[in-house]
């Protein structure tokens, strides 16, 4: 077991399913934006420790998707259960999911006022009443964990784009999440930076992370995800492991995005 896992079986109130068991259920969800819909009839399983990679062109419902998972983003029509917390049924369930589940986003949304210790140790203080020597411990364990704790007392603008994002990382481990949704997390970066958020974000995958990452690094599909999903036009269109997505997609728009995205990156 990893500190991360043991972190979480030791939270009270825990009933995470066991890896391999469904941890995240998506049935029939609709959403819309005034008129236009953004998702329609999205079904989704995925299971405790699986590594999921969801792609697709700009506007696909990919980044809507997960943000519907975490609540941050309310379904008109079907239904989310997030370790067996049936997130579509009420405010309250809304707020016992964000707890155990884990966002990081494509700007890293860190307090410019805060050292990065203190945002990282603010969640926890908040959220789940640990006192400050714990939460400082904590904070300090998953700074260590995404090789940034030299930089602890710095304040965000102190720090590269890719240290700012390996930061929002930490914070969010430091909420020991069950879950971890990951955004487009490298987009706003510059190329050299890259490469040490995605490598953080594979040493999370190696721990049996359940993750789920809208991303478009192909490279980082092929090597952590346990399945592909593409998306377009609000729907999931194909979903496979990563050898038979890239090898032979089924769909006409899986191979039209998979060329352009493949060429792109060379």
């Amino acid at each position: 077991m990893t500190d991360s896992q043991a972190s979480v079986a030791a939270h009270p109130a825990d009933r995470s399913a066991a890896r391999g068991e469904t941890i995240i259920e998506v049935v029939a969800v609709n959403k819309w934006y005034g008129n236009f819909q953004a998702l329609t009839d999205v079904d989704l399983k995925v299971d405790a420790g699986e590594r999921i990679v969801v792609c697709g062109p700009s506007g696909s419902g990919k980044s809507t998707m997960i943000r519907c998972i975490n609540g941050l983003e309310k379904v008109q029509k079907g239904r989310i259960v997030v370790d067996g917390i049936d997130l579509t049924a009420s405010a309250h369930n809304v707020e016992a999911v964000r707890q155990e589940v884990g966002m990081v986003f494509q700007q890293f949304n860190l307090f410019p006022h805060m050292t990065v210790l203190q945002n990282c140790m603010l969640a926890p203080m908040r959220s789940r009443r640990v006192d400050k020597q714990a939460a400082e411990a904590l904070a300090m364990k998953y700074l260590t964990r995404v090789r940034i704790a030299d930089q602890a007392l710095k304040y965000p603008s102190q720090l590269s784009g890719g240290q700012q994002q390996r930061v929002a990382i930490a914070r969010a481990l430091c909420m020991t999440p069950k879950i971890m949704l990951f955004d487009e997390p490298t987009s706003a970066l510059d190329p050299e930076m890259v490469k040490e958020v995605l490598d953080t974000m594979i040493g999370l995958a190696d721990d049996g992370m359940t993750m789920l990452c809208v991303t478009h690094e192909m490279g980082f599909a092929r090597s952590v995800a346990d399945r592909v999903i593409f998306m377009a036009d609000g729907k999931i269109i194909e979903q496979a492991p990563p050898a038979t997505f890239f090898s032979h997609p089924e769909h006409e728009k899986t191979r039209s995005f998979l060329g352009q995205i493949l060429s792109s990156q060379h």
